[in-house]
């Protein structure tokens, strides 16, 4: 009979074999999902860090072409895609030194950090904290402090109702109860992208297909609503935030959505004006994962940053 470990490592390689993923499970106190998407060992690593909600194939569209240039890995985060928190928190302050320890036990070497939205704001805490083991940022429509402008109603209404304690917990398990596994990845890419139409049928199929899994692990509302509260938190007093954000000097690339409805364009202009050393693209008609709405445009831009700070070699 199969361990529980393989058969995790087993039921993730069939999610993201068709874009040359390969599932593993790392021990970094208590198990951590990661795809290896492989790549050239000679060049600095590139570890991709989905947001909230989110998991590993939130980068399946541009992992196959950065694999070509380096090495790639993607972790889901403690409480999401196939990381159960099993008791460990799934705030942001626990999943930074999650990412720390999978950068310091799994890569074992200095990284380039893609992080999208909530995975955006852990990167740059993950960075900031530990700045020897990051040689380059990618931030991509990252959690960024708002400001003050009148937010998408759906959106404000949406982390309303997780910010309430009980009310957010009912309202997760009778949503996920009223809609099927298909219905809910579609739910999320009609929330993050700006055209829906635009979604790959493959990718919306493997994401039903883990939302049928994560059915069966216990305490999936109650670990996401944690990590949605601390994002909240976070933003609400983000003084600490943005002087770390401040003291970030490794290169940095900031991707945005022009029509983001989770995180407003105005966001990203506020960043970019604070600071200009940053490399700013702000890509016109696209929502919230530019990776997976635009994955060729996403992956020119990326590319070509990364060769032009000689991070890689395009």
């Amino acid at each position: 009979m199969e361990s529980p470990r393989t058969l995790l490592e087993s039921v993730g390689s069939s999610l993201s074999a068709p874009w040359g993923g390969t599932s593993n499970i790392a021990d970094l106190d208590g198990d951590v999902h990661w795809v290896d998407f492989g790549g050239p060992a000679d060049a600095t690593p590139i570890v991709l860090v989905h947001g909230l909600g989110g998991s590993h194939l939130n980068w399946v569209q541009v992992a196959p072409l950065l694999a070509q240039h380096t090495r790639v890995y993607a972790l889901d985060l403690a409480g999401f895609g196939l990381t159960q928190a099993n008791g460990r928190h799934t705030g942001i302050p626990a999943n930074t030194a999650l990412l720390n320890a999978f950068i310091d036990t799994v890569v074992g070497r200095p990284v380039i950090l893609f992080g999208n939205s909530m995975g955006g704001m852990v990167s740059a805490l993950a960075t900031h904290a530990r700045p020897d083991s990051v040689a380059g940022l990618v931030l991509v429509d990252p959690a960024l402090p708002l400001p003050i402008r009148i937010p998408d109603p759906v959106v404000a209404a949406q982390f309303l109702v997780y910010s309430l304690p009980y009310l957010g917990e009912q309202a997760l398990r009778l949503g996920r109860r009223a809609m099927t596994d298909q219905e809910l990845s579609e739910q999320m890419t009609n929330l993050c992208f700006s055209d829906p139409t635009r979604a790959d049928t493959e990718v919306l199929a493997a994401g039903a297909a883990l939302s049928t899994i994560r059915r069966n692990f216990p305490g999936q509302d109650s670990e996401f609503l944690q990590a949605a509260r601390s994002l909240l938190t976070t933003l609400a007093r983000p003084r600490e935030y943005r002087k770390a954000l401040r003291n970030i000097t490794v290169p940095t690339l900031l991707i945005h959505g022009e029509r983001d409805r989770l995180v407003s364009v105005a966001a990203a202009h506020c960043a970019a004006a604070s600071h200009p050393h940053w490399t700013t693209i702000i890509l016109g008609d696209t929502g919230h994962t530019p990776q997976l709405e635009v994955p060729d445009e996403f992956n020119r831009h990326a590319l070509a940053w990364l060769s032009h700070t000689d991070l890689i070699k395009n």
